[in-house]
């Protein structure tokens, strides 16, 4: 009778000797990027086998296809399969060192800016990390409620209507103004602007109710309008890169750079490729789960951003397939609470509609 039973997925489970096997090359490999020889195994695991084991093992792996031996002579490296398998039966995320926490504490304690600011500055933080490429997506801003509103004259039957969001984004458009209008009317103007306006979603703005004064209700109306405009303008997700400098030293092949720089510059792919990755929580896409061929010979580790119990964008680490899984799940897991926390602690005005 076989020792393997079938895991989660309907996958054969391996054996607790052939599993501790394929950790000990998935780990050498990383470590190393040297093919695992079974003599290496043997002698530094607590395994308890000859190399003779270790090596018949090693090829039963390889037939089931966990590993794979790029040379005769040489040992193995894993497949997508076996890190797959390593991935799975991972007991957590991994631990930050000491000096790495430090560095998160650190960061969000001082980041200053507006939203947009922060996460720039999380998607290099993420980097210096891993030492991998890493994704930052944000919310985007018709997501947003508004917390002040209000209009300035520039003279010339000019104006700008300037909103700030409940997530430190600042939206400003130029409106038309009505001939000869003074301060006191676009101050009133303002004013009526802030009291029907302000805690409503920047994507669900509501019709501002005329108050009897033309001047004041034109302007108003042409407020909303510009208002409206940008909302539809925004209402895709910010994303910055940080480290793509990073994936020259990760593969070999000048081309592989090429295809996942050329992802990478693609905004909407990347928002795409972090939303299919991610099924609830912290997700890992290796080499050809994730569906996006150029970046075949990539992993993905993925987790959300959430405001409110609501997911408000991710945060993504990319690199080989030979990635430290284990540092790289508990940097984007850390990171992507705190900055869970950064953005929650300015979204505290609920959209009303």
């Amino acid at each position: 009778m076989s020792s393997e039973n079938t895991d989660k997925n309907g996958a054969a489970e391996l054996d607790p000797r052939k599993a501790a096997i394929l950790e000990a090359v998935v780990t050498g490999y990383i470590g190393t990027a040297q093919p695992v020889g079974s003599n290496l195994i043997a002698q530094s695991t607590d395994i308890g086998v000859s190399p003779a084991t270790v090596r018949s093992e090693m090829v039963a792996l390889e037939r089931d296809g966990y590993l794979t031996q790029p040379h005769t002579s040489a040992g193995r490296i894993p497949t997508d399969k076996g890190y797959r398998f390593f991935v799975d039966h991972l007991t957590s995320p991994g631990v930050l060192g000491p000096q790495q926490r430090q560095q998160v504490s650190a960061f969000f304690g001082q980041v200053q800016g507006g939203l947009e600011d922060i996460l720039e500055s999380t998607s290099s933080l993420l980097s210096d990390l891993t030492s991998y490429a890493a994704v930052v997506v944000g919310p985007s801003h018709e997501q947003a409620a508004i917390r002040s509103v209000h209009v300035v004259g520039l003279g010339s039957r000019r104006g700008l209507v300037v909103a700030v969001l409940a997530d430190g984004a600042v939206e400003n458009r130029p409106v038309d103004l009505p001939k000869d209008v003074d301060d006191a009317v676009i101050a009133a103007a303002s004013a009526h602007l802030q009291h029907t306006l302000a805690g409503h979603s920047f994507a669900a703005l509501p019709t501002v109710s005329p108050v009897g004064n033309p001047l004041i209700d034109e302007i108003s109306r042409s407020a909303v309008e510009a208002l409206s405009a940008a909302a539809k303008a925004s209402d895709h997700e910010p994303v910055f890169v940080g480290g793509p400098s990073r994936l020259a030293g990760a593969f070999d092949a000048i081309e592989t750079v090429r295809g996942v720089l050329s992802i990478l510059e693609q905004q909407l792919v990347v928002v795409s490729l972090l939303r299919d990755v991610m099924e609830s929580g912290l997700s890992v896409a290796i080499g050809t789960e994730h569906g996006y061929e150029p970046l075949s010979s990539c992993a993905v580790v993925v987790a959300p951003v959430e405001i409110n119990g609501r997911q408000a964008g991710a945060v993504g680490i990319l690199g080989p397939t030979r990635m430290d899984y284990p540092a790289a799940m508990a940097a984007a897991d850390v990171v992507g609470r705190q900055l869970s926390e950064r953005i929650g602690a300015t979204h505290d005005e609920e959209p009303h509609g």
